[in-house]
């Protein structure tokens, strides 16, 4: 009996989780409410100057990636979707693999591919694009130097229907 009352209380508690950061502060909340709100990250790293990145993605059916920066202080700084359009333009021609990953988080694994012909390494992630519809982004990478080689957005098709994105 306690073993399930410790299974159904976990579950509930990971459902409350809040993929987004709903309920966190800029400023006031510390990093300790962060995981606290959000889980344990996906990914994190910690800057040169001493910020940390935490990394919250949705996917691989989600499309949005949650970064959470929290300053040296211990304090959040900022909350944000990092497959955002703004975020997106980021990414340009020579950037390095590490570049990319701390920029847009991870790619969904089961959707990078490399293309032996061209030497190319595509990652791949889902996103809503500027109206609202579900879209793919991809970056091209050089695959011996795996730098960017360029970008693309792909539509997702849902036949005669628009495939609208949700919150």
């Amino acid at each position: 009996m306690k073993l399930l009352l410790t299974v159904v209380l976990s579950l509930l508690l990971a459902a409350c989780a809040s993929s987004n950061g709903d309920g966190l502060i800029v400023g006031p909340s510390s990093a300790n409410e962060v995981i606290r709100v959000m889980g344990e990250p996906h990914d994190q790293w910690t800057d040169p100057d001493g910020t940390r990145r935490l990394v919250y993605p949705d996917g691989p059916m989600g499309a949005h990636t949650y970064m959470v920066i929290i300053g040296k202080d211990g304090k959040v700084r900022s909350v944000e979707n990092a497959l955002s359009s703004q975020t997106l333009a980021e990414i340009k021609t020579g950037m390095s693999k590490d570049e990319v990953l701390r920029v847009l988080g991870p790619p969904e694994p089961t959707w990078s591919v490399y293309f032996k012909a061209r030497d190319e390494l595509v990652w791949e992630w889902r996103i809503c694009d500027e109206w609202n519809q579900s879209a793919r982004f991809d970056v091209l990478f050089d695959g011996a130097k795996g730098i960017v080689r360029s970008t693309m957005t792909l539509r997702e098709n849902c036949g005669a229907n628009v495939c609208w994105c949700s919150k």
